[in-house]
């Protein structure tokens, strides 16, 4: 098992990443929206530390992920499974984002705009320390003469995202503090699980998204 715990800095976080997850795509916000992704960026930067967590394994017998990852997979020497979360620090800021208080009725007080903005920015901070965790991968497999496949999720690609219910107790306990509900939604929110083919025959490809009809998948919007 490969754990690691990361700073903001370390995590080298992309500012286009977040706005193209908050609709922007090429085009630039304007400055009020700049000034605020900045002062939140500025904000988080001092105690954000994300986490990974991911071990490889020969086995992956019981998984049922749907063809489209099947595939992907077939020439799969080993497989590595994985966990990042964004922290449950994270978690707790972007409930204070959003000024809910529990106390009060639904909507009330509540930031809506740095809600969104809070969300967006998580999501990219996951996402990084989820490439991060790649990069360690890959400099234990580049001794193996190994490559990876892209890294595919419980959720998405036709891997219903039940079967995270089978991927989590194969860390036993090491989640990085991530935890599931019964519905499978992880928490913190800001997390991410799931496998990446190796071996010496497999590849990285573009995210197959012409044979998926998952329209909400994060990979289709950043494309």
């Amino acid at each position: 098992m490969t754990t690691k715990e990361l700073t903001y800095d370390e995590l080298d976080v992309r500012i286009k990443d977040i706005y193209e997850l908050m609709g922007y795509g090429d085009s630039l916000p304007d400055t009020a929206v700049t000034t605020e992704v900045d002062a939140m960026l500025s904000e988080i930067r001092q105690w954000l530390r994300p986490r990974m967590a991911f071990f490889v394994t020969r086995d992956f017998e019981g998984f049922e992920v749907g063809k489209i990852i099947s595939h992907q997979l077939k020439k799969a020497e080993a497989y590595c499974f994985f966990v990042c979360t964004a922290g449950q620090e994270y978690q707790d800021f972007m409930e204070r984002a959003s000024g809910h208080d529990s106390t009060m009725p639904e909507g009330v007080g509540e930031d809506m705009f740095r809600a969104y903005l809070a969300h967006s920015i998580g999501s990219a901070l996951v996402e990084r320390c989820a490439d991060k965790m790649e990069e360690v991968l890959q400099a234990q497999i580049d001794k193996l003469g190994w490559h990876r496949t892209n890294r595919f999720s419980p959720g998405y690609c036709g891997w219903h995202v039940m079967e995270q219910q089978k991927l989590f107790p194969l860390f036993r306990g090491e989640t990085c503090g991530v935890s599931l509900t019964d519905s499978s939604l992880m928490m913190p929110i800001k997390s991410v699980s799931g496998v990446i083919g190796l071996g010496k025959d497999v590849r990285y490809l573009p995210y197959t998204c012409g044979l998926c009809n998952y329209a909400d998948c994060y990979k289709r919007k950043k494309r």
